[in-house]
């Protein structure tokens, strides 16, 4: 058996836990530049506001019901998903971490359905206490039905967060009542191929044959099936490399000060860098782009270079040379830039990296350089140390006027109780 933790609307939980004036109360966590609903409290989704619905379009509804909205705390976010995490792990040997607010436990090691509500009752409450975070848990013999079964969890009070699918007659009864479009691995193409065929709901689909999956969905949709039948076919331990990294934003406001151009940019090529060197790999070419507003009548120059590195590299202060070098050739003082980026390719491990011949860098010492500087990140909070270029005034470049404090990254904004 196995069990998904499934944290409750995770963003908003995040922003109550140093909040509790605001449980009960409706809020919203938005994205970059607060352009979009990413985030809803229940009692917003009770209200009909749908994700990702455009900020600037709920106004109405964001005055007449006090509507509380944060921008996004992504730092926040992820200090209290990696405690969670933590703590998750006490509880078995075999973690499968799936998002930011989701894993998979393997539960195999309890062999009653009463110790494993048990056991997942007593995870819920230890988060609940110790972070302030609430879960919801389905337990199933498939990662497929661990999703069905936390989303019955999450929204029918009588199971008080835990759910369990541990017999035919309620593997059946719940894929009955669950939409074909919302199961785990049916995307929105798939669900109108099961709808041209009848399919409404995921027992209609499990109870097809093998066969029409497979001719109707090919791989990808026979393993949901096999999965939605009981049978545990899909992996999420492994993790594959990926084969592009793109860092880009728009702007709030068009930038026309190079300054806060290479700023901005050296920002988004570190972060790019640091996604490198968490999945072990290099990169052997930099596409850096940067463009006028696509709305924008007027015919404007762009910078856009791919710059390849004569070695394969993942070093954030090599990587940033090569980018202001683009920046500064292509700068032109009459664009105003709305939308900069990059984007890695040529990515592979860096174990089967080979050396140049001819190559007068000092790697080894750049490489320890950077080793240090990503230990003493890791331990203190992101930009610890950072390359002088990276900016100062995010508030210029984009919109985070609800922005909450970093509470658990940053010293300087620890929460102070005045007694």
């Amino acid at each position: 058996m196995f069990a998904l933790a499934d944290c409750n609307n995770f963003f908003v939980s995040c922003e109550r836990v140093f909040r509790p004036d605001l449980r009960d109360k409706p809020v919203v966590v938005l994205s970059g530049n607060d352009g979009c609903v990413v985030a809803r409290s229940n009692e917003v989704k009770r209200l009909g506001i749908k994700m990702g619905v455009p900020f600037y379009q709920i106004q109405n509804e964001v005055r007449k019901y006090g509507i509380v909205h944060f921008s996004s705390n992504f730092a926040l976010y992820g200090d209290l998903s990696s405690r969670i995490m933590r703590i998750l792990s006490r509880y078995t040997d075999d973690l499968m971490q799936y998002s930011i607010d989701e894993a998979f436990l393997d539960m195999s090691h309890l062999t009653s359905s009463e110790e494993l509500i048990r056991t997942c009752r007593a995870i819920r409450e230890e988060v609940l206490r110790g972070i302030g975070v609430p879960l919801s848990l389905g337990i199933a013999p498939t990662k497929t039905l661990c999703k069905v079964a936390a989303d019955f969890a999450k929204h029918y009070e009588k199971y008080y967060g835990v759910c369990i699918i541990d017999s035919e007659e309620k593997r059946r009864k719940a894929l009955a009542l669950y939409p074909i479009e919302e199961v785990w691995g049916i995307g929105r193409q798939s669900a109108a191929k099961l709808h041209q065929a009848g399919i409404k709901t995921a027992l209609d689909f499990a109870e097809h044959s093998e066969l029409f999956a497979r001719n109707l969905l090919h791989k990808a949709g026979w393993e949901v099936w096999r999965e939605l039948n009981g049978d545990a076919c899909v992996e999420t331990r492994e993790q594959p490399m990926k084969q592009t990294i793109t860092y880009s934003r728009t702007f709030a406001h068009p930038v026309t000060e190079r300054a806060l151009l290479e700023q901005a940019m050296s920002e988004f090529c570190a972060n790019a860098a640091l996604k490198l060197r968490k999945q072990h790999s290099v990169c052997r070419q930099m596409v850096v782009f940067a463009h006028a507003s696509r709305f924008n009548n007027e015919d404007l120059p762009a910078i856009s270079q791919t710059v390849t590195f004569v070695q394969p590299v993942a070093n954030t202060g090599e990587m940033l040379e090569r980018l202001l070098q683009v920046v500064r050739s292509g700068w032109q003082d009459n664009v105003p830039y709305k939308r900069a980026g990059v984007i890695l390719m040529g990515i592979e491990p860096a174990a089967n990296t080979q050396l140049q011949l001819f190559d007068e860098r000092n790697r080894e010492r750049d490489n320890r350089l950077q080793q240090a500087i990503d230990k003493v990140n890791a331990h203190f909070g992101k930009n610890t140390v950072r390359q002088a270029v990276f900016m100062q005034g995010k508030q210029k470049l984009y919109e985070v006027g609800q922005k909450s404090p970093e509470y658990t990254t940053n010293f300087r904004e620890i929460m102070t109780l005045h007694v």
